[in-house]
């Protein structure tokens, strides 16, 4: 298996558990984490992810991968459950699972860059929020 495919399966495991320092290890300590709040670094996104992964219980299951030079791109089914507050918002006890894309860039074998997407409208219906 290419080495950066290795990565990405402890990294897509290392956030189901919420060990967002191991995650935060597999990255270049200046990585740029683009999504739809806009590109930041881990200074940002890590309790960002945290605050996530404590309301719904965030599960990565890689279905797809494939690489080329640097970059690997992802495909995982994304589930969890609200079941604690984010944000202020409500806890609905339902859960979700949609389909998320991630694209990775390395940079001496770490995480330099990381693009995702996912289907936050669908998230929201399947938790009853919208």
């Amino acid at each position: 298996m290419n080495d950066n495919k290795s990565v990405i399966l402890a990294y897509a495991d290392a956030f189901t558990r919420g060990d967002f320092e191991l995650v935060a290890s597999l990255c270049t300590p200046d990585a740029r984490i683009h999504g739809v709040l806009g590109a930041s670094g881990l200074d940002f996104v890590v309790p960002a992810w945290k605050e996530l992964h404590h309301a719904f219980g965030l599960r990565l299951r890689v279905e797809e991968m494939v690489a080329e030079g640097d970059t690997v791109a992802v495909r995982y089914t994304e589930s969890g459950v609200s079941r604690n507050s984010f944000r202020g918002g409500p806890v609905t006890g339902k859960s979700f699972s949609v389909v998320a894309m991630e694209w990775f860039k390395f940079r001496n074998g770490k995480i330099a860059e990381r693009w995702g997407v996912r289907d936050s409208s669908a998230i929201r219906i399947q938790m009853g929020l919208s």
